[in-house]
């Protein structure tokens, strides 16, 4: 990504939560996870726990994932460069992206041609050789499409794709699917799918389509929610069985076993020592497969869970020998469920009886269930995506030791506002998850590792209502921010001790708070209401005098949240600790709008901040200024007659700056008194697009400021002598609306801004401001220039609007700058950006 050798944007960090949709998740033989994050594809690496990538390309919701070759195909993948990866979104669209291993560079192969007109519930796959893989996708429209996928045998080769069949399964729809070849020489591959009508359809068709209806499997009593077929499992040296593994709503598991029938003498056999074990042989349908008939036998119920079980899938296999030649798959499977566990299953060595050999999950009380689970490829992690978009892994570290593990984490809904912390050091997001967040990279001691990675380290707001905007307090002392949501209030937050704590072991600054600033703090954290509006502080003396829990007051009704339990971390917080114990209390709440808040912004000194709500008259419309410490409302800004999208203070200060729906933008004169009293006044009101205005930015340097519109431009204007506004320029037409800007002084050179434009089509661009001032300090309006610096790169970019845009204010470091973006594809992102 460079623009003309001079500038290099490199991603640092990307935040995202994944899409709470069942079949979202496929852990891939490349050891890379995809997940769908709105409409984006997301790629992260459980190693590091950081996402690496988004792949932008979906206009709708991404449904489900799928790796070509998944982890139980890591047998298959020993010599592959290529891996394939398939999306299915909402739309009904289906596109096939390519990852090379050796430079990890993605590229989009292609659409796969339309065949579906409703969302796509499943994609599964099989790989049938090296390079040969077979996949097939099911949809809310009840029908199933079946694809043969070639890989090319060379890089930059092209890979065939052909639609081997397409045909309806009725109107109930089919929301799982697993496919297998069948054991035996038959060459036939079998489909199994389930769904809306409680039973499991089994297809059958050779490897160049054509698949028929062979038998149906009646057992489950509400939805089938996934299935997953085994490869053949050798009983007694003959490998011609091959096992079935179902769930469903009625929270039962079931294991289907389909055995070649040309295998059994008259019926009996290898099935005399089982019919007098304890996993009693039920006949169940033949299945005509080609030349060859399979017996189908339900081989085990399994019941342990007490909700909904959303995934089943079969450890992956493992290599049976040291030359890795030779691969066998193990008898263990893993479900997850509604009920907030995971569990693992196998059959007792002695009585063949499959049973729960391992159980986690259950400790969380937020996660609200698990939507499904996925094993790594060498089968030693286990991972599940959770109701509120989180992940959760577990690694086995030896003896059955389930331990958590590091995951990336983020919103699960658009990202509406971003602002780097007062320090710097983190920055912190709102949502329409009904969260705030704060990220920080989390630095290592420099002989661990290189560098530093970020993550999630505290979630100060956890709501009742959509947030919509926030702001930190740039003042002295605590670090505080005013936060905005669909409700009329605005709440003002306060780190508490936990969290300073915490936040020094991130930066590693042992000394970024003297111990006075400690002691002042008499806050250790914040409880949760039952409602979740208002959060409660919890005093630092309070937590040594421990209530009586067992009292009458102990029981546990819907009214009481268990007690938050502030803490200081050591190392990066996973889901559990985040939702519950990382609190921020709140400590005024602003009132007087008339309407939902949607913008808040507070000036350069910590003194005032200004709010504004959603508006379709003069009287709403108005921006409130509240004075910060004693938090009363010091004026009425009118000026607007629909909702104001974004108003900033120059950086002396001086003026407020705002623009709105109403295609304006106001200039007010701000005033302060030596006594502390605030004076304003309506300094310039002009129309400035033909669109609506949505963001607006000042020069760090100077009175010029850019508004940025749904009219696809940029016009950039300066105050002049204080007393009127004229247009500088306007920037030759974007490409879609524009949505986030943000201006920051250049590097090394005192006449040049570089200004962040972010746009509704998720692209972020760099543009260099230069100018030249007069005496007067105006500016010589022939001498003002804009160009083009970077364009950046799509694969680091957002894949839907760009909500807000942050640089960083950077003291030390001339030459680098980093730039914080947030976006409705439910991201949060930072860049690093290197000036030449």
């Amino acid at each position: 990504m460079h623009g003309d050798g001079e500038v290099e944007v490199k991603r640092v960090f990307i935040g995202a939560g994944c899409n709470r949709i069942v079949n979202n998740v496929s852990w891939g033989a490349s050891g890379l996870v995809s997940f769908g994050a709105q409409n984006a594809v997301a790629i992260f690496s459980p190693k590091t726990a950081q996402i690496l990538t988004t792949l932008p390309g979906h206009k709708a919701v991404v449904n489900c994932t799928h790796w070509l070759p998944t982890s139980k195909f890591l047998f298959k993948a020993k010599e592959l460069e290529l891996h394939y990866l398939l999306s299915g979104d909402a739309d009904g669209v289906i596109i096939l992206w390519e990852l090379s291993l050796v430079d990890g560079k993605w590229r989009q192969v292609r659409q796969v041609p339309k065949s579906h007109d409703k969302g796509v519930t499943c994609i599964n796959g099989i790989m049938v050789s090296q390079t040969d893989a077979m996949f097939a996708s099911t949809s809310s429209d009840g029908t199933v499409c079946v694809w043969e996928l070639v890989f090319p045998l060379i890089i930059g080769g092209d890979c065939k794709l052909s639609c081997l069949d397409h045909f309806s399964v009725g109107s109930k729809s089919m929301v799982a699917l697993s496919m297998a070849e069948l054991p035996g020489d038959c060459g036939q591959i079998v489909l199994a799918m389930g769904g809306l009508d409680n039973k499991i359809h089994l297809y059958c068709g050779g490897r160049t389509g054509k698949f028929v209806h062979a038998c149906q499997l009646k057992g489950h009593t509400d939805w089938i929610r996934s299935l997953d077929f085994s490869l053949p499992i050798s009983i007694d040296g003959e490998v011609n069985n091959i096992f079935l593994v179902s769930s469903s709503q009625d929270k039962c598991i079931r294991i289907w076993k389909m055995a070649l029938r040309s295998s059994i003498p008259d019926g009996h056999g290898i099935y005399m020592k089982e019919e007098t074990s304890l996993a009693s042989y039920i006949e169940g349908p033949v299945l005509l497969a080609g030349l060859a008939s399979f017996q189908i036998s339900l081989e085990s119920l399994l019941i342990g869970h007490e909700d909904w079980v959303y995934s089943v899938a079969w450890q992956p296999p493992l290599a049976a020998s040291a030359d890795g030649d030779a691969y066998y798959q193990p008898q263990s499977i893993l479900s997850a469920s509604m009920d907030k566990t995971m569990m693992v299953w196998q059959p007792e060595k002695t009585s063949g009886v499959w049973m729960n050999v391992v159980t986690v999950g259950e400790l969380s009380h937020c996660a609200l269930g698990f939507y499904g689970g996925h094993w790594s490829p060498n089968g030693d992690s286990i991972l599940a995506h959770g109701y509120g978009g989180s992940f959760h892994l577990w690694k086995n570290v030896g003896d059955d030791n389930w331990m958590t593990q590091k995951v990336p984490s983020g919103h699960f809904a658009s990202v509406t506002d971003i602002a780097w912390g007062r320090s710097g050091d983190y920055i912190i997001s709102a949502s329409h998850d009904q969260t705030t967040r704060i990220y920080a990279p989390w630095k290592v001691e420099a002989s661990l590792q290189d560098g530093e990675f970020w993550y999630e380290i505290g979630r100060p707001q956890v709501h009742g209502h959509d947030i919509n905007c926030m702001t930190v307090v740039h003042s002295k002392g605590n670090h505080r921010f005013v936060g905005g949501a669909d409700e009329k209030v605005a709440r003002v937050f306060e780190a508490p001790l936990s969290f300073l704590k915490t936040l020094s072991n991130a930066t590693l600054q042992k000394s970024c708070y003297s111990d006075d600033d400690l002691t002042n703090v008499q806050i250790l954290g914040a409880n949760m209401s039952a409602l979740g509006l208002s959060q409660k502080p919890i005093y630092v003396q309070a937590v040594h005098e421990t209530p009586d829990k067992n009292g009458i007051d102990g029981l546990d009704t819907f009214e009481t949240v268990p007690d938050a339990v502030p803490t200081v971390f050591t190392e990066p917080p996973i889901e559990d600790q985040l939702a519950w114990h990382t609190l921020w209390p709140e400590s005024h709440k602003l009132y007087g709008h008339g309407n939902e808040l949607f913008s808040l912004c507070c000036d350069h000194k910590g003194e005032l901040v200004a709010s504004s709500c959603k508006a379709q008259s003069t009287a709403v419309a108005e921006v409130w200024l509240w004075q910060v410490g004693s938090w009363k409302a010091v004026g009425h800004l009118q000026s607007h007659s629909l909702t104001v999208t974004q108003m900033e203070f120059s950086h002396d200060d001086n003026f407020l700056l705002t623009v709105s729906r109403d295609r304006q933008f106001s200039v007010f004169t701000i005033t302060r008194s030596g006594t502390g009293e605030i004076s304003y006044t309506l300094l310039a009101r002009q129309e400035g697009h033909k669109r609506i205005i949505w963001s607006c930015s000042w020069n760090a340097h100077g009175h010029e400021f850019a508004t940025g519109s749904r009219d696809k431009t940029v016009k950039i204007w300066a105050v002049e002598k204080e007393s009127s506004v004229r247009q500088l320029m306007t920037l030759p037409q974007f490409t879609s609306s524009v949505t986030a800007l943000s201006w920051t002084g250049h590097p090394d050179r005192r006449n040049n801004g570089l200004l962040a434009v972010g746009m509704e089509n998720g692209q972020i661009e760099l543009w260099n401001l230069s100018y030249k001032r007069q005496g007067d300090g105006s500016i010589v309006v022939p001498d003002f220039g804009a160009a083009l610096l970077v364009r950046v790169d799509p694969f680091i970019c957002h894949a839907s609007t760009v909500n807000r845009l942050a640089w960083r204010k950077n003291e030390e470091d001339h030459k680098s700058l980093q730039l914080a973006s947030c976006g409705a594809d439910n991201c949060v992102r930072v860049f690093d950006v290197t000036v030449e």
